[in-house]
């Protein structure tokens, strides 16, 4: 796990993360992780469950999974969508 995570760490663009994500990932797999990211980044705007399958077709029990990794997981998902924040923020200023 340590290389997978150092290795995503060594990349310095979208576009190296695209090329590496592809080799590494079916695209299935990416399509469910990016699901996953958009449904929490949606449950941590206080979205309902209702709004969420009709936006991004994930079934209520991916959606469950995810809640349950928001309020008892480890603020992975927060942490990531702060620093996003941040980064958007900053870009708005300059």
């Amino acid at each position: 796990m340590d290389f997978l995570f150092k290795s995503i760490l060594s990349l310095k663009t979208v576009e190296e993360c695209y090329d590496f994500f592809e080799d590494l990932c079916t695209v299935p797999e990416l399509k469910a992780m990016s699901q996953r990211l958009v449904v929490a980044h949606m449950l941590s705007t206080k979205r309902v469950y209702s709004e969420i399958v009709a936006e991004t077709g994930a079934s209520t029990a991916t959606i469950s999974r995810v809640n349950r990794s928001l309020n008892y997981g480890c603020d992975g998902y927060e942490l990531v969508f702060g620093r996003l924040a941040e980064q958007e923020k900053k870009e708005q200023e300059n």
